[in-house]
């Protein structure tokens, strides 16, 4: 089959160098963006449940701006004040960065990787006095946890938010030659939303294998997967793809 249009079940990209415009200009094809998650915070009494203490902890670790927004939410909510010297290390500088909505950063001891957590990594193996809370989704990987048991890091998980299906009643179909997901609630929320939805012809692409595992229990067939030894992105496997079908 010959690609057309795409859609990618992610937030328009801010970067007009993103490799999708790039791929959409290289095969003249369309690529749609809609975001197919949304993101809640739990409410207090949720987050007592699990006996959390935020003021127990000397450091916090930041791997997005969604885990500042809640931390800081719940700090308020539950007539916290985060102290001064709390220790903040974030995945990268924009992270960090995004602390400025929340606290004075130049007051504070702010850490932060390169890019990836395998950098940050690096800096909290050389904090192991301190004692670290870790803001998580209700849904998420275990990689990051499993690197911290690794390297000995004293550290506790505490869920502050939660992944939800969007509404995605603006849509009135999902007539794409390629659907694009990059985790397995992008997964759950198409059939939520859509609940008659037939493949047929459609290719699904997944990026990860959890998301590829969540498509074929969703009894959907996986086309396109990314990352591979040949393809590492998913545009690259999108690429790949287009050009076998032309």
């Amino acid at each position: 089959m010959k690609v057309k249009n795409i859609l990618v079940s992610q937030p328009r990209p801010t970067n007009e160098k993103s490799p999708y415009f790039d791929l959409a200009e290289k095969h003249k094809i369309k690529i749609d963006f809609r975001q197919f998650i949304d993101i809640e915070g739990i409410d207090v009494c949720e987050f007592k449940q699990q006996k959390v203490k935020l003021l127990n902890f000397t450091a916090v670790i930041i791997t997005s701006k969604t885990a500042i927004d809640n931390y800081f939410r719940l700090a308020e909510e539950l007539r916290i004040t985060v102290p001064t010297d709390m220790k903040f290390f974030c995945v990268s500088e924009s992270v960090a960065l995004y602390l400025q909505k929340y606290i004075t950063y130049r007051k504070r001891k702010i850490f932060f990787g390169k890019r990836t957590f395998d950098d940050l990594l690096e800096i909290l193996s050389k904090h192991q006095k301190e004692k670290f809370l870790l803001p998580v989704a209700d849904v998420h990987k275990a990689t990051i946890p499993t690197k911290l048991k690794k390297s000995k890091i004293n550290f506790e998980k505490a869920v502050m938010y939660k992944t939800v299906s969007a509404d995605l009643s603006d849509l009135s179909e999902v007539n794409y030659d390629v659907l694009v997901f990059f985790s397995p609630s992008g997964i759950e929320s198409l059939i939520e939303n859509f609940p008659e939805f037939k493949q047929n012809g459609t290719k699904i692409a997944s990026f990860g294998t959890s998301t590829a595992v969540a498509v074929k229990k969703a009894g959907l067939r996986l086309d396109i997967k990314a990352p591979t030894k040949e393809a590492p992105s998913m545009t690259m496997a999108i690429d790949k793809f287009i050009k076998k079908n032309v």
